[in-house]
Formats: C-alpha cells, sequence, structure tokens
C-alpha cells in the first residue's frame, strides 16, 4: 500500500484528501462528537507541514440529492477550529476557492459518488494534483471520491488509513499470546466471518450480546423471548460442532427483562435459560467476571460487540466489566469500532486503548480476509 512517504515533494500541490467525517449532529446543527475529524488531524496537519494545498472530501449521512440537513457546513466549522485556520466549504465542484484548505460539500450529494462513476471521479481530480485516502471508514466501498479517482492521479493511504490496515492485519497475524477477542452484538449471521476468522487465530473466543441466544438455543436450553434469529441457528451448531468449538466462551448467567425498556423489571437468571415472557438483555455478574479475567490476562485483545443492551441503564454493567477488563489489560488491544467504540466513550475509556478503530464494517470485513477496494487500489 503506498503511503504518504511515497508522494515525494509535496510543496505547493494541491492534494484532494478523502477523509471520514460522518459525524452526528446535535438537533442545532452543530458536530456533537468530533472523533473522527481529530482521527484524520494527523494526516492533514503532515500534509500542510510539506506545504501541500488541501481539498478536503467527506460524506455525511445518506442524503437523497442535495439536501441542506446533510450539510458539511458544520463540520467544516468544527475543523476550522481544530485546524486553526478557516477552512471554506465550496459548495459547488466548478467554484472550490483558491483556499490553502478548502472543503467540498458532501460528496453523496452527486448522484455519481456511490456509483463509483469515472466522470465524477474525473472532476474530483481536476481540483488537484495528488490523492490521498484517510477515510477508512469508507474503505469497505468502492466510490467515486476513494476508487475511481485513485486511478486518475498518483494516490497513498494518508497515516490514519495506513495504521488502521497495519494495526488490524498485524492483531491477526502476530497478535502477543494469549489473544482474546471478543465477539457481541445482535445476530450471529452478522459476525460468523469475523467468528470463523478468530476460532481459527485466537487462542479464547468471548461470545456476548443477542448473539449468544442462537447457540444456546442450539444446546437445548430455552431462550424465552430474547432475540434468537433463526438464521443463526445452523452457524452456531456448525462452530459448536467444529474443530475450535473448545476456544469458545459462553455466558453462564444472564440479566434478563420483560422489555427493551429503561424501565422494565430486571430478573438476574443465575443461568442461561430464560424464562417464559422475558428477554436476556446483558451478561450477568459471573460471566462478567470471568470474562474480565480472561482479557486482563491477555497478550492482545480484540473487541467487536457490546454485551448487552448497554444503551439502557439497568443493562449496562456487562459492556462496562469489559470495557474496563479492555481498558486494564497491559497487552496490545484493538476495538473495532461501532457500538464497542460507542461503548467505551459513554464509560469515559476511550482513549485507554491501544487502536480505536474508525471503521466497524471495514475493519470486519478486513478481518473477514475480504478485499476491500479503497485500500486495494493504493496498492
Amino acid at each position: 500500500m503506498r503511503t504518504l512517504a511515497d508522494l515525494g515533494d509535496l510543496n505547493g500541490r494541491r492534494v484532494f484528501v478523502r477523509v471520514d467525517f460522518n459525524t452526528p449532529l446535535t438537533d442545532g446543527g452543530e458536530v456533537a462528537d468530533d472523533t473522527r475529524i481529530r482521527a484524520a488531524l494527523p494526516t492533514l496537519t503532515e500534509l500542510r507541514r510539506r506545504g501541500a494545498r488541501l481539498v478536503i472530501a467527506a460524506h455525511l449521512g445518506r442524503p437523497k440529492g442535495a439536501d441542506p440537513a446533510f450539510s458539511l457546513a458544520p463540520v467544516a466549522a468544527r475543523l476550522s477550529e481544530l485546524l486553526g485556520t478557516d477552512v471554506p466549504l465550496a459548495p459547488d465542484l466548478g467554484a472550490v476557492p483558491d483556499a490553502d484548505v478548502v472543503m467540498i460539500e458532501n460528496v453523496r450529494f452527486h448522484e455519481g459518488e456511490t456509483k463509483d462513476d469515472p466522470e465524477l471521479a474525473a472532476r474530483y481530480a481536476a481540483l488537484a494534483d495528488v490523492y490521498v485516502d484517510d477515510a477508512f471508514g469508507a474503505a469497505h466501498r468502492a466510490h467515486a471520491s476513494n476508487h475511481a479517482i485513485a486511478k486518475l492521479l498518483p494516490s497513498a493511504a494518508g497515516l490514519l488509513l495506513q495504521r488502521e490496515v497495519e494495526t488490524l492485519t498485524g492483531i491477526l497475524e502476530a497478535p502477543p499470546r494469549p489473544m482474546v477477542a471478543i465477539v457481541g452484538g445482535a445476530k450471529v449471521t452478522d459476525k460468523i466471518g469475523v467468528l470463523d476468522a478468530f476460532l481459527q487465530r485466537a487462542d479464547t473466543v468471548l461470545i456476548g450480546g443477542a448473539m449468544c441466544f442462537p447457540f444456546f438455543k442450539a444446546q437445548g436450553h430455552a431462550v424465552g423471548a430474547s432475540l434468537c434469529e433463526e438464521e443463526g441457528l445452523e452457524p452456531a451448531r456448525r462452530v459448536l460442532t467444529g474443530p475450535h468449538a473448545d476456544k469458545l466462551v459462553l455466558p453462564v448467567d444472564l440479566v434478563c427483562g420483560a422489555a427493551f425498556d429503561a424501565g422494565t423489571e430486571v430478573t438476574p437468571v443465575d443461568g442461561v435459560d430464560v424464562p417464559d415472557g422475558l428477554m436476556g438483555l446483558d451478561v450477568g455478574p459471573k460471566t462478567a467476571e470471568r470474562y474480565g479475567a480472561l482479557i486482563r490476562a491477555a497478550g492482545s485483545v480484540f473487541w467487536n460487540g457490546p454485551m448487552g443492551a448497554f444503551e439502557l441503564a439497568p443493562f449496562a454493567a456487562g459492556t462496562k466489566a469489559v470495557a474496563e477488563a479492555v481498558a486494564a489489560c497491559p497487552g496490545t488491544t484493538v476495538v473495532g469500532g461501532g457500538d464497542s467504540a460507542a461503548a467505551l466513550q459513554q464509560f469515559g475509556l476511550g482513549d485507554t486503548v491501544t487502536h480505536l478503530s474508525t471503521g466497524g464494517g471495514a475493519s470486519l470485513e478486513l478481518i473477514e480476509g475480504k478485499s476491500l477496494p479503497g485500500v486495494e487500489v493504493l496498492s
């Protein structure tokens, strides 16, 4: 993968930088969480240090055409504050101001963006001399601003994209031992590729969230009203009878409720059989203690997916215990974006891990062994 070191002299050259600024906004239209903007600052700062002039491109949400509700204006304003320089927003590709740093409007305002349209890519390329991709969160998509354009200009990965790929591939290829993978979330079918990858490579795989219920049902346990996808039963049976089943660790107790609601009555269950009318919404304290001990003793940890409905206070304890254990682990700790990253931030632990990925879907596809178009085009 080509990196910034391969680009040579950038002094006075215009660099089109694709970043992932898909940030949440407040009701008042301001940036609610600038984590992704801050993650791109090292690349932007390094390019400016080398004398480059920047044309910054990003997407926000999934607009249907040019929708003002999805404008990058609040993002440009926040980036201006973080960079300490004015970052004007160009609403039209035909009228991009001649500034040291400029941001173009939401690339998904253009119909051809998600179609990897070469004509749109050519319009992007006409704005610059060099292309840099730092949007790991979009690397699993082949779009005009992160794929087709890279074929038209000298191109390279930014510092964030480089770090994401090297860290995630590194924990697969040469992880410090013992390696513990924590896989949670709602559906086995969403994570079966990740499970298969870690059952082959990790020493221990801890399961949490609603995805544990197809495993329990396959073992003959009652799941009550818990979220239990029928499509997940066959993959669960395959894992339970597979050659790496001894690496799999399932919960031993649960915290249940009658409804997915913070006000529902909380019912601890010592065991994994869920009573009729109740749903499992978190792992129990015995499971949290067991998982925590394994995580803290690990040489490396990869975590993707919560242990339960951590957004509901009565059912957040399991995810919090895992987050605290990951934070306390002295080894290499990698968190694969998405809800796990949100949980770390919720519990004030975002700065405690070795690497917090900015790309949930991209990180999972990379671990599954899938090709990432936004990375492959830079190779």
